[in-house]
């Protein structure tokens, strides 16, 4: 691990090894940059990723290793910790068990790396549902992967665009549920999740805004009462507390707000009224960070791609957002320690 002046060491896991997570990892991993500001190590299988620089046309070795310790670091070659997990064979684009259980043990494996502090972060390329759960895991997706691999029972998504930190009450729920599970209380607890998380990440005396929930914020119960029976005194109560919260405020607004400078973060209250806000303004720049665990997890905002994948054409745009804020965001990798202690499994 680094001494917090050396370049960050960073495990980036091939996601799915038949989707464009291999290439969109060989890319960026080949790319200069990546070796001048960090020490970069895939994390999958070598066969993903020897397929992945041939379909890319990239000049550049692949370099296995069975530990951290191996990893060379050089220009030029792509470090790669190899499970030995999928054929080289496996068909480009098809949900495919195997290639499943690759992407989990990817995760798992640089997981267990930033733990154990063998490395600074860890960069993580899409996985597909389908897949893992035909491998055996019945986890929604990464996020709640990361939780239970940890011992975490605070993790949460921040997404960040052009310094915006965006956070969300609520994720992978229908929209209706979503709904149902805006109160007070779970308000509360996501305000005060937030601005930890801006504190954690270097942010003093943070200004958090609140997204509303109904359309001009409810007209005063016109359109829906959220806002006056959960929202609003959530907010006072954070407010009573000495934190600078604000809202709630119209979410055809709020975002816009926070990305002219005026709020720091925004707490928006379900999966896609955040989702469209950031990737609408840079779909490439939003970098998605999983909050409230002890380690540090930056990843790309979208999936597989299976449809383009094994062609050389995914655009690794968000792979290099992802990489660029783990190297920025690596110095804060202590602190989560200290705020959100490993637990055991």
């Amino acid at each position: 691990m680094s001494n917090g002046t050396a370049r960050p060491i960073l495990a980036v896991t091939l996601g799915d090894p038949v989707g464009i997570g291999p290439e969109i990892t060989a890319r960026v991993l080949a790319e200069p940059e990546a070796t001048e500001t960090a020490r970069p190590l895939a994390v999958g299988d070598a066969t993903a990723l020897r397929r992945a620089v041939e379909v890319c046309g990239l000049d550049v070795e692949v370099n296995t290793v069975s530990e951290v310790s191996q990893a060379r670091f050089e220009p030029g070659a792509i470090d790669i910790l190899d499970l030995g997990i999928s054929p080289a064979d496996l068909p480009w684009g098809q949900v495919d068990g195997t290639a499943g259980r690759s992407a989990v043990a990817a995760i798992e494996t640089a997981t267990r790396a930033a733990l154990e502090e063998d490395v600074d972060a860890i960069v993580t390329s899409p996985i597909n549902k389908e897949a893992i759960w035909a491998a055996g895991s019945e986890h929604l997706g990464h996020t709640e992967m990361l939780g239970e691999l940890t011992g975490s029972d605070r993790f949460n998504t921040m997404f960040w665009v052009q310094g915006l930190k965006i956070f969300f009450a609520t994720r992978h729920m229908s929209l209706r549920r979503a709904v149902e599970s805006i109160t007070k209380d779970n308000i509360a607890h996501s305000i005060r999740e937030a601005y930890t998380a801006l504190e954690v990440f270097g942010t003093r005396e943070p200004r958090l805004a609140v997204a509303a929930l109904n359309p001009h914020g409810g007209e005063n119960g016109k359109f829906g009462d959220e806002e006056i029976t959960a929202i609003a005194p959530a907010v006072e109560e954070a407010r009573a507390a000495g934190l600078n919260v604000f809202g709630p405020i119209p979410a055809d607004s709020v975002f816009h707000q926070g990305l002219q400078g005026r709020y720091d973060g925004v707490l928006s209250l379900y999966h896609d009224q955040g989702h469209i806000a950031s990737k609408t303004v840079d779909f490439d720049g939003t970098v998605s960070v999983t909050v409230g665990l002890p380690i540090l997890r930056t990843s790309v905002d979208h999936g597989t791609a299976f449809d383009i994948a094994g062609t050389g054409q995914a655009d690794p745009g968000t792979m290099r957002s992802a990489f660029r804020a783990a190297v920025e965001l690596a110095p804060f990798a202590g602190r989560l320690r200290e705020v959100y202690p490993p637990k055991a499994r």
